[in-house]
């Protein structure tokens, strides 16, 4: 059997539905969507429409929680700024219908047909947690419970990466797999192709839990044709410097949004009053 788990479209419509054209050909028996399908890229509500139309499961990621908790006493006042533009020009183009369907969806998957996997949008504790191949067994052990299966997939920082992970609590605890899938809508490993994960789990021996494979997957896409639906959308002009820094992120397939808003906190520590566009003419010069 076979399983596919895409996540971090992020509003990139090209890249997703050149994953799904490579799906065509993997044929797996099931695709989980791990969240974060919205907001970041122009076509949001495209891309919303297109991952429903697959009849598939779909977890809620951190963006889509933007979404449905913004003008709510759940949201943070910054979201209201013009760091987050892109998120303003997304929920101009989401129905209230559409963010109603954002907020109803699950944080987690697990299926009897794949038992010993779990899939989450970043943890079980949160749809923001960041976990890299030097976070330390401790705050892992924060992130999941003492049940978590043998094998986690997640997606949320945007990189392809494994990592093994014994949970200090008990003194039996088992080895874990924390499997993150990389982004289909914003790589943000130096390679602008939208990667996923296929997951092929064989047989199972008598008495033996079956094992399950997993591979990192990429594709290429039409770059370009993104960067277009940013113009022709008018994305560009209503998604302000975060935007373009979103549209860098599209073009390079490296980080820019978080590098870019690290600077400008720190010139703001001098410059209280530093505009964004301020904070983007320095940080082009670096």
């Amino acid at each position: 059997m076979r399983l596919a788990v895409i996540g971090d479209i992020h509003g990139n419509l090209a890249a997703l539905e050149a994953v799904l054209a490579e799906l065509e050909q993997v044929a797996p028996d099931q695709i989980v969507v791990s969240g974060d399908v919205v907001d970041g890229g122009p076509d949001s509500a495209l891309c919303w429409e297109r991952v429903k139309s697959l009849g598939c499961p779909v977890l809620r990621g951190n963006h889509e929680r933007y979404v449905f908790d913004f003008g709510t006493v759940r949201a943070d006042p910054v979201w209201a700024t013009p760091q987050f533009a892109p998120l303003h020009y997304t929920l101009e183009n989401l129905s209230v219908a559409q963010r109603a369907e954002l907020a109803a969806l699950p944080l987690s998957w697990t299926s009897r047909d794949w038992p010993g996997l779990l899939i989450v949008h970043a943890s079980q504790r949160s749809d923001a947690d960041s976990i890299w191949p030097h976070t330390p067994s401790e705050a892992l052990d924060l992130m999941f419970s003492q049940n978590a299966p043998p094998l986690i997939v997640r997606s949320h920082n945007h990189f392809c990466s494994t990592r093994e992970w014994r949970g200090r609590r008990l003194v039996q605890e088992p080895r874990r797999r924390i499997v993150t899938t990389g982004a289909v809508g914003l790589p943000l490993d130096g390679h602008p192709r939208p990667q996923f994960c296929v997951l092929t789990r064989s047989r199972s021996a008598a008495g033996r839990p079956a094992a399950i494979r997993v591979e990192h997957r990429n594709v290429a896409y039409d770059v370009e044709a993104t960067l277009r639906r940013c113009q022709e959308t008018g994305y560009t002009a209503r998604a302000g410097v975060l935007g373009r820094m979103f549209m860098r992120e599209i073009a390079t397939g490296a980080p820019q949004v978080v590098p870019f808003l690290r600077h400008f906190n720190l010139l703001k520590t001098a410059r209280p009053t530093l505009s964004l566009e301020e904070a983007e003419q320095s940080y082009r010069q670096l």
